[in-house]
Parts: C-alpha cells; sequence; structure tokens
C-alpha cells in the first residue's frame, strides 16, 4: 500500500476580478468584456481552477459602486457591475465537485444573524466548501446606503468585527453536531435539549438566536481575513484561518508571516492554525521574450486617467493631473490616519523603486500593490517556492492579470511545474474546504462548554 505524502504543499486559491486584475484587463481580446454579470464565464473559471487542483476561488466584494478619480477615469474602468458573491458562489457549488468558495461580506454594514444565515446555508448547499472572508470595508463612499450620515473609523470597525465575528461563530452552534435526529418511526425530528440561543448582549450587537439552520457540513465555514494593518493583524491572530495580503519583497513578506503567527499565542492557537496567502499576479509565456511581450501589450492598454486613479487613495486630496507622468512623485507621504494597510505597501515601494508617476501606476494597473511576477513557468515557480521554502508564504492567492486567458496559463504551464517539483498536491486530499487546507473542524463551543464542566 502507497503511503500517503504528509509533506508541507502550497495552498492555492484563484482571486477573481471579472475581466481580470489588471486596469486595462477589459480592453484585452483575452478577456470577456461582460463577465461581472456572466455566469458562464464564471462556471469556466471555476472549473478551470478545479481542474488545476486549487483549493478555493475567491471574489473581493464591496456594499456600494467601487469609483476612484474623476468622472473621465470611471468611466473607463470596467468593474462597475458584478454578482453578489454568496449568491455566485451557491450557483457554482452545483457545477463543481472540489473547489471551496470565498465570499467577502462586511462587518461593519452586514447583519450577523442573517450574514451567519446565508454562509451556513451555502455550506450546505456546497456540501462543506464556504468560507467568509471578513472585511470591516474602508471605502468610505458607500455609508449613505445604510443611512448612516459618516463612515465608522477604523477602531471602532475592527472592534465591532471582534465582537462581529465572535457572535457569527455563536450562531452557527446553535445546533449540536446530533441534534437532528429525524426519527420517522418515533415521530421525533430533534432534540430541544440540543438547540441553545446565544443570547449575546455587547457593545455593537444584540442577538438573541438560535439560528435557524442545523450546524453546515465544516461546522463553521473557513473564516478569512485581508489586510496587514495593526489592527487587521490583530483580526487575524484571534479569527482567521486563512489571511490574504500584499507584499512586493521576500523580506517583507518573512516579517508579516513571522508578526502575525507570533500574535496567536495569546489568543491560545498555533501557528498552524492559520494559512498566509500571499497576492501574486503571474504574467506567463513560454520565454521570458514573449512574457515581457505580454506585459507591454497589456501596459499599453492603460488610459493616464485611470492610472493617476489608481494613485489618488495615496495622495489624497491632491490634483494628480498636473503631475509630470515621467517624473519621480513631488512627495511621498506618511500613509493618512486611517487608511487601509495598503497605502503602507505602496509608499514603501515607490520609495524603494524610485518609480516615476506612470512607472507607479503602471506596476498597481498589475494587481493594485500586489506582487507581480513576469517570466515562464520555470521562473514563477520558482520565486513561489522561494518564498514558500523561507517563511514567507503557506500559499497564494493567485491573481489572474486577464480571465480567463492568464488563469489557463497558470493552470496549464505553472501548476505541472509546482506538481513535478513535490509542491503542490496531485488529488484533492479531501470533499471539504477544510479537510484541503488541512484545517481541523471546530468544536461547538457548547460541546466544549459541557466537556469541561464535566
Amino acid at each position: 500500500m502507497t503511503q500517503p505524502d504528509t509533506s508541507r504543499k502550497l495552498r492555492l486559491g484563484a482571486f477573481i476580478m471579472a475581466t481580470g486584475h489588471h486596469v486595462a484587463a477589459w480592453r484585452h481580446p483575452g478577456s470577456q468584456v461582460d463577465s461581472g454579470v456572466n455566469i458562464d464565464h464564471y462556471i469556466e473559471v471555476a472549473k478551470t481552477a478545479e481542474r488545476g487542483l486549487f483549493d478555493q476561488v475567491f471574489v473581493a466584494d464591496s456594499p456600494g459602486v467601487w469609483h476612484k478619480g474623476d468622472r473621465e477615469s470611471f468611466s473607463r474602468q470596467g468593474r462597475i457591475s458584478h454578482f453578489e458573491p454568496v449568491t455566485l458562489w451557491a450557483a457554482l457549488s452545483a457545477v463543481t465537485k472540489h473547489i471551496g468558495f470565498v465570499a467577502t461580506a462586511s462587518t461593519t454594514y452586514e447583519d450577523p444573524y442573517l450574514l451567519a444565515r446565508k454562509f451556513a446555508s451555502l455550506d450546505h448547499i456546497s456540501k462543506g466548501r464556504a468560507a467568509w472572508n471578513v472585511v470591516t470595508t474602508s471605502a468610505e463612499n458607500v455609508h449613505g446606503n445604510f443611512g448612516l450620515d459618516t463612515h465608522p473609523d477604523p477602531a471602532t470597525r475592527y472592534e465591532r468585527a471582534h465582537e462581529f465575528v465572535d457572535v457569527v461563530k455563536g450562531l452557527w452552534d446553535s445546533f449540536d453536531d446530533d441534534a437532528l435526529v429525524r426519527d420517522q418511526a418515533s415521530g421525533i425530528y430533534f432534540d430541544p435539549d440540543k438547540l441553545h440561543a446565544l443570547n449575546h448582549v455587547g457593545k455593537h450587537l444584540k442577538v438573541q438566536g438560535p439560528l435557524n439552520i442545523e450546524r453546515s457540513v465544516q461546522g463553521h465555514p473557513v473564516i478569512v481575513q485581508a489586510g496587514s494593518s495593526e489592527d487587521g493583524k490583530e483580526l487575524a491572530a484571534a479569527t482567521a484561518e486563512a489571511i490574504f495580503t500584499a507584499w512586493t519583497s521576500l523580506a517583507e513578506a518573512q516579517a508579516f508571516y513571522k508578526d502575525v503567527k507570533g500574535r496567536m499565542a495569546k489568543y491560545g492557537r498555533s501557528p498552524e492554525e492559520l494559512l498566509v496567502l500571499p497576492g501574486i499576479s503571474p504574467v506567463i509565456g513560454r520565454t521570458e521574450a514573449e512574457a515581457q511581450a505580454k506585459w507591454a501589450e497589456l501596459q499599453a492598454l492603460i488610459h493616464p486617467s485611470v492610472g493617476l486613479a489608481t494613485l489618488t487613495p495615496f495622495w489624497p486630496g491632491e490634483d494628480l493631473s498636473k503631475w509630470n507622468l515621467d517624473a519621480p512623485p513631488p512627495y511621498i507621504p506618511e500613509p493618512p490616519k486611517g487608511i487601509n494597510s495598503r497605502a503602507h505597501v505602496v509608499l514603501e515601494l515607490a520609495r524603494r523603486e524610485k518609480y516615476t508617476v506612470r512607472q507607479l501606476y503602471e506596476y498597481l494597473a498589475g494587481a493594485r500593490g500586489h506582487w507581480v511576477v513576469i517570466g515562464t513557468p520555470e521562473t514563477i515557480a520558482d520565486r513561489m517556492q522561494e518564498w514558500f521554502e523561507n517563511g514567507a508564504a503557506d500559499g497564494f492567492n493567485v491573481m489572474p492579470p486577464v480571465l480567463p486567458q492568464s488563469l489557463n496559463e497558470f493552470v496549464d504551464l505553472v501548476v505541472p511545474e509546482l506538481q513535478r517539483r513535490g509542491l503542490f498536491r496531485t488529488a484533492y486530499e479531501g470533499t471539504t474546504l477544510r479537510e484541503n487546507l488541512g484545517l481541523a473542524r471546530p468544536a461547538s463551543r457548547y460541546t466544549t462548554l459541557l466537556a469541561k464542566a464535566a
């Protein structure tokens, strides 16, 4: 009998941004231009990721329109219309068998009971393949959609997020695993003693419970979190099982990896309970020259107004249209108070590389400050292996520049190279997302309390 390979393996997620992550992807002939609301496009992408044995697919989301820059740049941005993610993943779970689904939902603007119910439902519908990407929402243009006069400050948002996640987990534990008897002979459908009301009263939330759906296949959907701010790292150390992050150098990624995992002990957690998955946007060619040509083709599609719009969050209040595109930025500010951690990454990149304005927005156009790697499948695999084996990553959130073209290239060219090196699976290990990620199924808080009392 062949012994299973228990060595550490890369975890891979496909971060799906409609037409692709490059800001001009919708103009590229390899993209599906109406992909934001084209279910056939998403079916194709999900099946491609599953063919490549990816752990999960992920879409970012916001409770409002993504809008950066002036009216001209706004009219040229191809990300204005897109599906709500839980609805999308419920549909795609019916046409896939193994791939996990990570949906973004905001602790600032969503209701914890409704969120707990829809993610538990997705976990049942997908037979154990759901994950929640916990965000606090940094965009300041959405509060009016929810009847609020202002956007809550970061400290308040993260304080609410800690409480919100705990409430949702409590609601997911409303039914014990064996509460639903469904004994037709006796006529007993469930055991009322194994149904628990949460009765939470906290600083930000008041939720009675119980949830009106039984405990799901995974116990809890996988908890994912994105962000690299101090508050974000603390939230991840306390609650997350995977964290998406953005770094452009090995040293920065190593420092983050060590930092966030080093915070977990105070929450009674071990480092293995959290997977660190930096973003990587691979531009792949069968030769280096082909890869560089593909990158140049994409960069040529960037309209300057769209490029400058990618920089506006980092120079708030500045009229960037007056800047010389082929000179360095006139100044590089300290990140303004309250801006999310991406500002630190972008501004440090500008300092370190001494980019001109055009070079900086061209870099950001690729993946909004994430790591862009241009080269052959061997080059891409080399860089991923370096980070994976040197304390910088447990895997990667792959961000295809153009969809569906770039994901097909990664699956067909890079995945076999990673497998050849023994870094990536050749078959799925289990049927649930937790099993494939190597994450334990959480025990119910009520079962744990009973065990402690005994």
